[in-house]
């Protein structure tokens, strides 16, 4: 893939950010959800590719969301231009209750790989272990939270105590939080945003060293694209929540329901990951709006050369047609009664 592509990822994910960034603290998710998807949506028209949607919103019934299959990227429209056919993973906002009550780490998130290269997954559960570069090879999903917090700690050449584990805060991890409260490592719980805690162990500023715990498949999988672009290590398994999602996995291919998923299992080949900051957080700071304009804050990074470029943006609306959505996209003011 060529590597300019990675710079149209960040104009998509920076769309998307900005029009939900218009929603934020307005206690409406869906509104700022659908905002992202309109504008993310329109921002693949110029992006060169042909590209499919492998992890996104739903299926096809579920639309407008950016849903299993679509086809997006200008390449589906000029064939004669040979744009590469890419998988594309999605999440327009990943955290809708973050932007919808103005908290921290709320992005706008985006991987491409090769075509074929992502896991296929399910909107399902996924069980899930992610560390940065200096604990890669030091996890192993089948063993027990202690376990690995103990070789994590050995790896990085500290105690277990001196860890910080990021954990959802859901009642399924009653039991793993208290494992790793007995092991004395210390835990930051979570409402939202798993991708976000993902590429959170990856940044030695974040004090964040190790994800635990289920989430998400598709985040697992956009996660994934993230930590291979900077060479951590993750493993992963599905967890179905009703016989249907486990014949869905069966129609996309999936046999082996019990399989522990590394790293290249969900992310393999060439990637690239892009998200923009929606709400200010750990790893991106979010959208700030001035009269005519914003700023935005983005990364961007690629498996092929290991690349992070952090990227600061300031957007004039008057100045750039590509941006008139934004009239549109605005939430209406609310009026009191």
């Amino acid at each position: 893939m060529d590597r300019n592509l990675a710079m149209e990822l960040i104009r998509v994910t920076e769309a998307a950010a900005l029009a939900a960034g218009r929603w934020m603290g307005r206690g409406d998710r869906k509104g700022a959800d659908q905002a992202a998807v309109d504008a993310m949506r329109r921002a693949f028209d110029s992006v060169q590719v042909r590209g499919t949607v492998v992890i996104g919103e739903g299926e096809r019934d579920e639309a407008p969301m950016l849903y299993i299959g679509e086809q997006v990227g200008a390449g589906w429209a000029h064939p004669e231009r040979q744009a590469p056919r890419v998988d594309i993973a999605v999440d327009p906002l990943e955290g809708t209750n973050l932007c919808a009550t103005g908290a921290p780490d709320a992005i706008s998130v985006i991987a491409m790989a090769e075509d074929g290269k992502f896991l296929n997954a399910p909107d399902t559960y996924m069980e899930k272990i992610a560390v940065g570069p200096d604990a890669r090879g030091a996890i192993d999903l089948r063993r027990s939270p202690s376990w690995n917090l103990s070789a994590v700690a050995e790896a990085k050449r500290c105690s277990v105590e001196d860890l910080t584990v990021i954990i959802l805060d859901r009642d399924r991890h009653q039991e793993l939080i208290a494992e790793v409260r007995k092991a004395g490592a210390r835990i930051r719980l979570i409402s939202d945003g798993d991708v976000s805690a993902a590429i959170a162990t990856t940044k030695a500023s974040t004090g964040i060293h190790v994800l635990m715990g289920i989430g998400g498949a598709p985040e697992g999988v956009l996660a994934a694209a993230a930590i291979r672009c900077v060479g951590g290590d993750m493993q992963a398994r599905l967890r179905y929540r009703n016989d249907e999602e486990r014949r869905r996995a069966e129609r996309m291919g999936i046999r082996d329901h019990d399989r522990i998923y590394k790293l290249e299992d969900l992310a393999e080949g060439q990637v690239m990951f892009a998200a923009t900051g929606v709400t200010d957080g750990s790893f991106l700071r979010g959208v700030r709006f001035f009269g005519g304009g914003a700023t935005t804050h983005s990364v961007v990074m690629r498996s092929k050369s290991g690349t992070i470029r952090f990227i600061e943006a300031e957007h004039h609306f008057d100045r750039k047609p590509d941006y008139e959505w934004m009239t549109w996209v605005r939430p209406a003011p609310q009026r009191a009664s």
